[in-house]
């Protein structure tokens, strides 16, 4: 239950950048937020996995962020490289650069929010 309340925020989040109000109705356009979304899912998806696993739940929230810093390699990088695709394609007058950062911004959001889920939902020290 908790993975679903975390991916749903995570969800909603990255869908609101990714659904502008300029969204072009080409083919382009429309697969390249499909993959992005889809690369989107799949992070998340592994980060939730990362957030259950039983040997993560004594972990401080310092050792978490850093063990959610370094997992997933693949999905990250496959999300972060099909959302810099989709706002490449989205925006193309915009610096190659800007587009960059606003993935890497998409990815450390998640994994902040899932480190802050942690921490909120982990139970109290003794």
């Amino acid at each position: 239950m908790r993975m679903l309340l975390v991916g749903g925020a995570l969800v909603m989040m990255t869908s609101a950048a990714m659904t502008s109000s300029a969204v072009a109705d080409d083919d382009v356009t429309k697969g390249a937020q499909k993959l992005a979304q889809q690369g989107r899912d799949d992070y998340w998806h592994c980060l939730a996995r990362e957030y259950s696993r039983e040997s993560n739940q004594g972990l401080s929230e310092q050792d978490f962020g850093r063990s959610v810093a370094g997992a997933c390699p693949s999905e990250r990088q496959y999300y972060r490289v099909t959302l810099l695709d989709y706002l490449t394609t989205q925006y193309p007058d915009i610096d190659a650069g800007a587009h960059l950062a606003t993935a890497n911004r998409a990815v450390e959001a998640a994994q902040k929010d899932i480190v802050m889920a942690f921490v909120k939902h982990r139970p109290p020290q003794k």
